[in-house]
């Protein structure tokens, strides 16, 4: 049997329009016509299909093999072209929907592969029940976030445009490959990278970093140059680089404080914006005795503890807050987590 130019042409037309290579049409093809003869009562157990792009002829040969595999006899098919026409036409389609989403997939992992940890922009389409997830339109791809990726209680209407860290891209999934984050701490980092060029040039930098996503998060920044604020770098004029940030974030609070090599000093800081009296630290057991104004009690501790918690986190000691003048309060010691960047 022979393709025609018509037949041809639309191969051609079809792998331009979907992005496939026209050498992976072909193959699809043969293989249609090898699967397409093998569904034909009476059959060969085998069969080899040779085809000429350039002249569009199609040979088939069916084979008989021996108890190893090996070809011991093979033999030129020839079929009536309307029926196996037919045939091989169903059996095109499905293999084409295989390549087409094959190559696409292909296309996205060589644009994608080796990009985690970057920032990418993207249109939430649809929110997933099924696996609890939400997919961006990236426009020359799909990601997903995931349940435990998302800010809690955080709603992503279909068509807002969110920023996402890019945590995974897998090769060998089965649905779509790119994994993205709002939940981790580097996402906000690396948005602070984008608003702040003093961290990406390196006159600033980001020397650890703790957050509550939804509600809170708290960074250390260190300046190596003497006439530049780390803080005011960050914060901005005005604190328009830190509201970019907030607003993108819906909300969320974002402390920046000042990275001290002074424990003492560092943990003052990391305390804010309560006005600590009085720091005792423990080298050998990594705590420290923190004595604060009555006034100032409830706003160093923070609601539900958090912000003693995220100090610990960031500092790296655990955090014991009292008043002036009175016993150690009952709250629970707050402990220090791993922190999501090491001090440098």
């Amino acid at each position: 049997m022979k393709l025609g130019n018509e037949s041809k042409q639309a191969i051609e037309s079809l792998a331009l329009d979907k992005g496939v290579a026209v050498e992976s049409m072909y193959e699809a093809l043969v293989s249609a016509f090898r699967s397409a003869y093998m569904r034909i009562p009476n059959a060969a157990e085998e069969a080899r299909v040779t085809l000429n792009p350039d002249s569009g002829e199609v040979l088939i040969y069916a084979q008989e093999l021996d108890n190893e595999g090996n070809v011991i006899e093979e033999w030129k098919v020839e079929l009536d072209e309307d029926e196996f026409g037919r045939i091989a036409a169903q059996s095109f389609k499905q293999m084409m929907t295989t390549k087409i989403r094959d190559a696409k997939r292909a296309t996205v992992l060589d644009a994608y592969i080796g990009r985690e940890g970057e920032l990418i922009t993207g249109i939430v389409t649809q929110f997933d029940p099924r696996f609890n997830q939400t997919i961006l339109d990236l426009q020359d791809a799909e990601a997903v976030i995931p349940s435990g990726e998302r800010v809690p209680f955080e709603r992503l209407e279909r068509g807002n445009r969110v920023k996402a860290l890019i945590t995974e891209v897998r090769e060998d999934a089965k649905g779509i490959p790119i994994i993205v984050s709002r939940s981790k701490a580097e996402f906000v980092q690396r948005m602070l990278e984008l608003e702040v060029p003093e961290l990406t040039d390196g006159t600033v930098e980001l020397r650890a970093i703790a957050r509550e996503p939804g509600s809170r998060t708290k960074i250390a920044v260190f300046s190596n140059d003497p006439n530049v604020d780390p803080k005011g770098a960050c914060v901005g004029s005005r604190g328009n680089r830190v509201r970019q940030i907030v607003n993108e974030l819906r909300g969320e609070k974002l402390d920046v404080v000042e990275w001290r090599e002074d424990k003492v000093r560092f943990i003052k800081e990391a305390l804010g914006p309560a006005d600590i009296d009085e720091v005792e630290i423990d080298e050998h057991t990594k705590s420290a005795r923190v004595v604060v104004k009555d006034n100032q009690l409830s706003l160093a501790i923070g609601k539900e503890g958090q912000n003693a918690r995220l100090a610990a986190k960031l500092t790296g000691y655990k955090i014991d807050i009292e008043g002036l003048g009175d016993s150690p309060q009952e709250e629970p010691v707050i402990e220090e987590e791993t922190s999501d960047k090491e001090e440098e």
